[in-house]
Formats: structure tokens, sequence, C-alpha cells
């Protein structure tokens, strides 16, 4: 496992931890003992991966490329870390396929509603509604989720809780003005309780992202408004784990490198697997390259 890169503020006095560690149950009781059970983290991103092509085989496609790409994010997350009681806020609304695959395995979705995947008269959105379980805002407008994450961060802090708050962002959508104006109240506010990570794939809609806005040096950028920044490979599931840790001296923010499309070669690292409506030879092709990946064979 690669450690993860770490980097902070040039000047960030420590500030009393708000996040403390409370009773768990359920699928998440390793969260808070230090366990790590790296196997079933992966068992949930496989899954996560599989759920997400046969949406994307559903009459109205799906967001693939983006939801393959946050997977072992998301299973880290909902499998290890998330308490009960936490929030956690998918601020890049597109990748809700992966998940409502989380929440089906965590048993807050019945499985068989993922084949009513974004067609008419389904609860389940391209992008997540606020009134599904484990969905704290309908988000999908890129550029909100943070903002929206930092209000619950502060409300808890205020009355003084122990809830933590977690949130994912896309790469293309630090392009919004709205995520560094929500960037730097965070920092400035030193939130011991806010963990956000940005599934750094390179590409949006429209290109690469240096292409279109650069980012870069993201690291740097977020460090000067305040931020714990580590840099991991979103891939390894154990460097995520801990990376994903909360920290005492303010908000963390974690640059997870992936690739677009992760597990499906035809897909991978494709501006035209952003958003994928596939045939079911194609659904059945990515199903058995995920298989061979899973197994540790080539695809």
């Amino acid at each position: 496992m690669a450690a993860p890169t770490t980097t902070g503020p040039p000047h960030s006095p420590a500030v009393q931890d708000g996040a403390v560690d409370g009773a768990s149950d359920g699928a998440v009781d390793s969260a808070c003992d230090g366990a790590f059970d790296e196997a079933s983290v992966a068992a949930m991103a496989h899954q996560i991966r599989q759920d997400v092509i046969r949406m994307a085989g559903g009459p109205e496609g799906a967001h693939a490329g983006g939801s393959l790409s946050c997977a072992d994010l998301m299973a880290v997350l909902h499998a290890r870390l998330l308490r009960p009681g936490d929030a956690f806020v998918l601020s890049k609304g597109h990748a809700a396929p992966a998940l409502y695959s989380a929440l089906v395995q965590l048993g807050r979705l019945p499985a068989d509603e993922l084949d009513s995947y974004a067609q008419p008269g389904s609860r389940l959105f391209g992008h997540p509604a606020h009134d599904l379980p484990g969905v704290e805002f309908a988000t999908g407008s890129l550029g909100h989720g943070l903002g929206l994450s930092i209000g619950l961060a502060l409300a808890e802090l205020l009355h003084g809780g122990d809830r933590r708050v977690y949130t994912v962002l896309g790469d293309g959508e630090l392009q919004e003005g709205s995520v560094w104006e929500a960037a730097l109240l965070a920092g400035h506010r030193k939130l011991p309780n806010l963990v956000a990570a940005v599934d750094r794939n390179g590409l949006q809609i429209t290109g690469g992202t240096e292409g279109c806005v650069a980012l870069e040096p993201l690291d740097a950028k977020f460090a000067a408004f305040g931020w714990q920044v580590r840099t991991v490979d979103g891939h390894d599931l154990a460097a995520l784990h801990e990376a994903l840790q909360p920290s005492p001296d303010g908000p963390v923010m974690v640059i997870a490198t992936t690739v677009k499309g992760r597990g499906v070669p035809f897909l991978e690292r494709k501006v035209a697997g952003h958003y994928a409506k596939l045939k079911p030879a194609l659904v059945q092709r990515a199903l058995a390259a995920l298989a061979r990946a899973a197994k540790g064979e080539p695809s």
C-alpha cells in the first residue's frame, strides 16, 4: 500500500477535534475500531461496478465512466467509514448509480429497485433525490455539494455533536467558483468534522480537465485554503481508508487519483464513456471483464 501524500496549510494551529467516535452497528461495525477488512470492501466495490454496468444497459443508459471511477471510494466510505448519524453528500450527483448500489448493499434500498433506474415513475433518478435513505440533498447541479456539506459540519459543531460529514466531488466540478468559495470558508473555520474527496479521473464530458480549465496543482491550492490535503491512489482501498480519516487540525481534502471507466477496458480513459447506453452484448462483455479483474486475471 502506498501511503497518502499529505500537504497542510503553512500555518494551521490545532483545534479541538469535534469528531468523536461513537457506537456503531450493522455494516459499519468496524468503522470505529480501527479494523479494515479489505476483502469485504473490494467485494462491495466490485458489486458497485457490476450494478453500474447493468444500469448503463437499461433503456436510459447511465453515467458509467465517473460511477466506475469512484466505486472504490464509495465502497470504503459506505462499508467502513460512515457511522450511524454521519452525513454523506454526493456532490458529483451524476455518479448516482454507484451510490444506489452502495445503498442496496447496506440494505437501505431493495435490490430489485435498481432495475427501475432512470425510468418513468422510479425513485432512482439520474441524480439522487433528497427523499431517498442515505441522501442528504438532491445533487447534480455541480459546485453545490461542498457548500452544503460545510453547512452540515458547521451546524453539528454549533450544537456540540459528533457527526462527521463526508462529500465526494468530481474533478471537472472544481471549475465552478462556488467550490472555491466553500473551500475558503471551510479552511477559515478549520472544520475538524469535514472530509471531502475529489474523484480525480482527469476527464469531464467535454474532454480532459486540464484542456478545459486547468486545475493543477490541486494539492497546493487546497492547502493554501487551509485544508489538510492527502493525495492517494483512488483504487488502493487501504490507502483510501487511511486518507479519509478526519483531522483535528481542520478539514481534510483527499485527492483520489482514479481511472475513468475503471475495470471495463472499452470504457477506461474514454470521454465517450462519461454517459453510456450499452447494448446487451456490451453489458456482457463489461461484466466478463469485471469478473476477470476481480480474480486478478488480465482483462
